[in-house]
């Protein structure tokens, strides 16, 4: 059995970031989906630890984090996430962000490049002119406002089950918890992704990049070629699809994503 993640909060100037860190070595920070939480790489997360320190953590305004009010954008969320390094005096990292979590770190990279040891992007979205307008009336998932017979619990499981594995219900359960953590708007994280002028910042990515794809997330699938496209200054673009993938990939492909990412950072070292 793989020894538990220590868990814990460190105070930064955005208030508590609720983490869980497991290994010792080169510092591998782990950025979650919308409306997720650290719980999203319970089973990679170890995977991972053999030799690094791995970091999952409830990006802000998620989990048991620091809120951050509406509107949120993925500029704050990823000054969250350098909060969070320094406290653990972690200068440099390699960074894997999964969807809302890929966009947070291209903007970690974008930020502050010197501190970026490597990039792992999995099923990010890339947000250009065109997605900001596709999104302009909502995210169009993860919107269910509190009814009084409790009825949007059922709303929330129906907006993504069409999108999970078949048979995994657990999985289902997972994402309900976190879309009901206190003081988490489900669809903001989506509302933020829609808000961010990836065009004018991927550029300014200069770190290696693993662009992870899942072959049956039809939302993200086709911005694996775009963000490949528009890594222009990247030192080094790999590709890897995960065939079978669904949105919760972290969870239900964790060996297959473990692979992917330990070869990538094998190749570098």
């Amino acid at each position: 059995m793989s020894p538990a993640p220590i868990r814990g909060y460190a105070a930064t100037p955005h208030g508590r970031m609720h983490y869980a860190e497991l290994g010792e070595g080169p510092a591998v920070l782990l950025l979650h989906q919308t409306p997720r939480s650290s719980d999203e790489f319970r089973e990679v997360q170890p995977l991972l630890a053999e030799g690094r320190r791995v970091i999952a953590m409830d990006m802000r305004g998620f989990g048991l984090s620091a809120p951050l009010p509406a509107p949120q954008t993925i500029e704050a969320i990823a000054e969250g996430a350098y909060g969070l390094l320094d406290a653990l005096g972690v200068e440099r990292a390699t960074v894997l962000g999964h969807h809302t979590g890929g966009a947070v770190a291209i903007e970690m990279a974008a930020a502050a490049p010197q501190r970026v040891e490597a990039l792992i992007l999995s099923s990010a979205p890339w947000t250009d002119a065109a997605y900001r307008e596709s999104h302009a009336g909502g995210p169009g998932v993860d919107e269910a406002g509190t009814a009084e017979d409790g009825s949007h619990l059922t709303k929330l499981w129906a907006l993504r089950q069409p999108y999970y594995p078949a048979g995994r219900p657990d999985l289902l359960d997972r994402f309900i918890r976190d879309a009901l953590a206190p003081g988490v708007d489900p669809a903001e994280g989506h509302r933020a992704c829609a808000r961010y002028v990836m065009e004018d910042r991927i550029g300014l990515v200069t770190a290696p990049v693993l662009l992870i794809g899942a072959s049956e997330d039809p939302f993200a699938l086709p911005d694996v070629d775009r963000l490949r496209k528009n890594l222009t200054n990247a030192v080094r673009v790999k590709t890897a699809v995960i065939e079978g993938g669904t949105i919760p990939l972290m969870e239900q492909k964790a060996d297959e994503v473990a692979a992917a990412t330990l070869q990538f950072l094998g190749d570098l070292a």
